[in-house]
């Protein structure tokens, strides 16, 4: 991965930061999601709209999902932080901008990044060099996954409680792991203190997708093989509720795409809608 030898995000968490800040620069509002902090963190030149992968009419439905699954998931951190949860972890946290744009929910919890290393040196710098800071309620936690270091003890090295629950996210990483390493992270966070929640997306196989985005699927599993970072694992609704609950949750839900496609983008006057191919798995322990 690029990131890895850089010390710079990937090429596809460069380019969620990016399709995110597409959305606020020309999709009309209402907006989903407002992140063009990501943006900044990449800095990625002046002529960044002009990237193929930034194409406005081809990738609008890729940009609609990712804001999607981002609306998502922020709108349960703050349901949970209003219950009392006070622990946030997002694994393989990439440029999250969560912690710098919701501080009126961060300030109610113990945020969490956990990714490589060198990502996490190169973010630390950047949220330094662009006035953000590192506030006391966000934890950088630099995890060397390929050198198999336990997360779980490099979180409790940072501050964490496995003894009080938390609300745990994974967005975007499943399709690079193998379906064993999926498994063994799921019986990981099911162990965590009960009232604990799990979000964890997926993506759906080929045949489960509308006809109109399967090529789209095949050129963005096409580009991720180009780049080194090749998609290995799909799983149906029903196998990943089968995995969950194997690993030891005692609730678990299906979210599907398009549930939030009616959530966040019904009767839009342009016709933005998220593409099909990525679910939610909801847990709870």
């Amino acid at each position: 991965m690029e990131g890895k030898q850089t010390g710079a995000p990937d090429s596809t968490a460069v380019r969620t930061a990016l399709w995110r800040a597409l959305h606020v620069q020309i999709d009309p509002p209402p907006h989903v999601l407002k992140d063009e902090i990501g943006l900044r963190l990449a800095a990625p030149g002046d002529d960044w709209r002009r990237r193929p992968d930034m194409d406005p009419h081809a990738t609008r439905g890729f940009r609609a999902a990712i804001v999607a699954r981002a609306r998502f998931i922020e709108d349960l951190i703050a349901e949970q932080a209003d219950r009392g949860i006070a622990q946030y972890v997002i694994l393989g946290a990439g440029l999250d901008t969560f912690a710098q744009r919701r501080p009126e929910v961060t300030s109610r919890l113990r945020v969490f990044e956990v990714d490589q290393p060198g990502t996490q040196a190169w973010k630390r710098r950047r949220l330094v060099e662009l006035a953000y800071g590192i506030p006391d309620g966000l934890r950088l936690v630099p995890v060397d996954f390929e050198a198999s270091e336990d997360w779980l003890e490099k979180l409790a090295a940072a501050g964490f409680d496995p003894s009080r629950p938390a609300v745990i996210v994974s967005t975007g990483v499943t399709m690079y792991l193998t379906k064993d390493a999926t498994a063994t992270t799921l019986r990981q966070i099911a162990g965590l203190a009960p009232g604990s929640t799990l979000a964890m997306t997926f993506l759906l196989p080929p045949e489960l997708l509308h006809d109109a985005d399967r090529p789209g699927l095949r050129t963005s599993k096409e580009g991720a093989q180009a780049s080194g970072t090749p998609f290995i694992s799909f799983y149906t609704p029903s196998e990943m509720l089968a995995l969950a609950r194997e690993a030891g949750f005692g609730d678990v839900r299906h979210v599907a795409g398009d549930s939030l496609a009616e959530r966040y983008f019904a009767d839009r006057a342009d016709g933005l809608r998220p593409s099909s191919g990525e679910d939610l798995l909801l847990a709870t322990i």
